[in-house]
């Protein structure tokens, strides 16, 4: 398996934009033998962990792409910018991760046309920002004079979203807006709004959540599922009786101590995942 960590090179300052630390991609790719078999040309799955913009949670990175590895998948896990390093520097990393993967996508023997990006909680927002916003002009100077790409290029192919934060309404989990904020909330709060960013060119997404969960409410997925809804955006949507925030896989592999986020009922997700994957993009 190639497995290494790479730090994001952006010229930061060049958009205003303090960074402090390094924002960074982590691979898990499936060693390649073509003497020896055919082309797999697999899906990739670019995983943004929550953390609400504070932390990378480790329960969402690592472990969530080693049961990717195992359905047939490969993986990154992007650990985006945190606070106080604000907006855009995570969708600009976001982009930058999904031109890394396409430049790679042969050496990898990964489909450069199933790509998907994958966000749980807050992480879930940054992967919500570059599959509603790859086509915005707050892109348009990275990618013509840094990243040297198309729009299209840093496109993702679908999304995958675990109990996401989407809107900075009345339902927002505040702590995340003002933490990836910072002093420009006023400037930016209704453009980060991801499903006021939803129209027809957003990618198809698969969205899961639970109804207990009292961190970042139902209604952020029930808003993003209506917004891809009016603009005619397939999608899956999975709606779990029982479970609190940040339940990851569900399984013991993602469980804290005393078995705290422990909820099997809801490690069904990946299956209905694998099961999407296959009647979107095969």
């Amino acid at each position: 398996m190639l497995h290494n960590t790479i730090n994001i090179d952006l010229p930061y300052q060049e958009f205003g934009i303090e960074q402090q630390g390094n924002a960074t991609i982590t691979t898990y790719i499936k060693d390649v033998f073509p003497n020896d078999q055919d082309p797999f040309r697999r899906p990739l799955i670019v995983i943004c962990p929550g953390g609400g913009y504070n932390h990378h949670s480790p329960r969402e990175g690592e472990a969530i792409a080693i049961k990717m590895l195992d359905m047939g998948y490969n993986a990154v896990v992007l650990r985006y910018s945190l606070a106080p390093v604000t907006y855009p520097a995570q969708l600009f990393e976001a982009a930058y991760t999904m031109k890394y993967v396409r430049d790679n996508a042969a050496e990898w023997d990964v489909d450069p046309d199933k790509i998907i990006i994958a966000g749980f909680s807050a992480g879930g927002h940054v992967a919500g920002l570059l599959g509603t916003g790859w086509n915005s002009k707050r892109l348009d100077y990275l990618l013509e004079n840094v990243l040297h790409c198309s729009h299209e290029y840093v496109k993702p192919d679908g999304m995958l979203l675990g109990y996401p934060v989407i809107t900075s309404g009345i339902d927002a989990h505040r702590a995340s807006f003002e933490r990836s904020l910072g002093e420009k909330y006023d400037e930016f709060i209704d453009e980060v709004s991801i499903e006021k960013r939803v129209d027809k060119d957003t990618p198809p997404a698969f969205i899961w959540h639970t109804c207990e969960d009292k961190t970042v409410p139902l209604e952020n997925s029930l808003l993003m599922v209506e917004a891809l809804r009016k603009q005619e955006i397939p999608f899956d949507y999975h709606v779990y009786a029982k479970g609190t925030h940040g339940l990851g896989l569900g399984t013991r592999e993602t469980a804290t101590k005393n078995m705290g986020h422990y909820e099997p009922q809801v490690s069904s997700w990946t299956e209905c995942f694998k099961q999407w994957m296959g009647v979107m993009y095969e």
